[in-house]
């Protein structure tokens, strides 16, 4: 047998072992059991993870912020802050409330919990999209929906805390709604396209959720 064969054999042998070996690897772990055992080690996400606090300085009940104290780059007291968001996602709770929503109430609570001045947060929230349903009066969701509108607890809390709250008039139009459908606190304006470049203009931050 010559060099090259028995190199070639060597090879196979090889090959056939390490075969062997995660076929037995994947038995292993397909019947519970692993192959080596390993010091357990804790996650790093653990500590936080098991049991957070939240805490709802500015608005109650949804948007809630986990306190970190210790932790850098956060929002300074001291300056203006001018933010305008796209709430675009469709994604509900069980309770079919937009979370996007909920963010934008997290996203005040957060400034809140910096400590700036309610009148250092300048929060312009267009409901552009599916999450425009969100603004329709109880009677004409029900309507729509055969369900009392569960996002309206949410708006009002927002605009309480002074979160400027727009609708396109477009996108009512293109879906044959009247203005009346829309309650008082959400502003029926032009069109979210020209939102975008006016407060833009004005130097607000695009964010969306």
């Amino acid at each position: 047998m010559s060099k090259k064969t028995r190199f070639t054999g060597f090879q196979n042998a090889m090959l056939l072992a390490t075969a062997f070996g995660v076929a037995f690897l994947f038995s292993q772990v397909a019947a519970g059991q692993p192959a080596e055992a390993q010091p357990q080690q804790a996650s790093p996400k653990s500590k936080t993870a098991s049991q957070p606090k939240w805490t709802h300085p500015a608005i109650k009940d949804i948007g809630g912020v986990h306190p970190r104290p210790e932790l850098p780059v956060r929002p300074d007291p001291a300056a203006n802050y001018k933010i305008l968001v796209d709430v675009v996602s469709d994604e509900r709770d069980p309770a079919g409330r937009f979370y996007g929503l909920q963010r934008l109430a997290r996203l005040v609570n957060l400034m809140a919990y910096a400590k700036v001045p309610a009148e250092h947060v300048h929060i312009v929230a267009v409901l552009d999209g599916p999450t425009g349903a969100a603004a329709f009066s109880n009677a004409f969701y029900r309507k729509r929906f055969n369900s009392d509108n569960p996002n309206l607890a949410a708006l009002r809390a927002l605009k309480k805390a002074g979160v400027e709250l727009m609708i396109c008039s477009q996108a009512l139009a293109e879906h044959g709604l009247p203005d009346s459908a829309v309650i008082p606190e959400v502003t029926v304006t032009l069109s979210a396209l020209t939102d975008m470049v006016v407060y833009g203009q004005r130097g607000y931050t695009y964010m969306q959720l």
